[in-house]
């Protein structure tokens, strides 16, 4: 996999460096993960990386097409390496918990504004809000155990 992102970093002319290896790998196992995840994901393997160099990285990957930055409304940016494509994301209300979702129809539908004002269209955000399983199922767990003890 390594050999992958060498490839990937070359490809936009982003020299190779122990921390741009790290930032991918950590955002490849771990998508949606915000800042100080990404600083204590690479420090587990790189302990003496700056939180500045981790930004740098961050920054200079997103610049670069490598990386996502995400920020539904209300949430803490996060990031992902999925790129390329035009998906979108769930988010739960009550954790914060991001999923990837395949855009619902075709290639890329949600690129066909029905005005798009003469703008040329190339990339749409969707963002689906709502209630986890894990959530759901907690609260469901928690109406039972209230009305059972009225």
């Amino acid at each position: 996999m390594t050999a992958d992102f060498e490839t990937q970093l070359r490809a936009v002319s982003l020299r190779v460096t122990r921390p741009r290896l790290a930032v991918l790998a950590a955002l490849r196992d771990h998508p949606h993960v915000d800042t100080d995840t990404v600083i204590a994901l690479v420090r587990a393997d790189q302990p003496t990386v700056s939180h500045q160099t981790v930004y740098d990285v961050l920054r200079a990957l997103t610049d670069a097409g490598l990386v996502r930055r995400i920020q539904p409304a209300g949430a803490t940016a996060r990031y992902e390496s999925r790129v390329g494509d035009n998906h979108h994301h769930v988010v739960c209300r009550s954790c914060g918990a991001i999923a990837d979702v395949d855009c619902a129809v075709g290639q890329a539908p949600c690129l066909t504004a029905s005005d798009d004002q003469g703008f040329l269209v190339d990339e749409a955000e969707v963002v689906y809000w709502g209630t986890c399983p894990d959530c759901a199922t907690e609260r469901t767990s928690q109406r039972s155990a209230s009305s059972e003890g009225h």
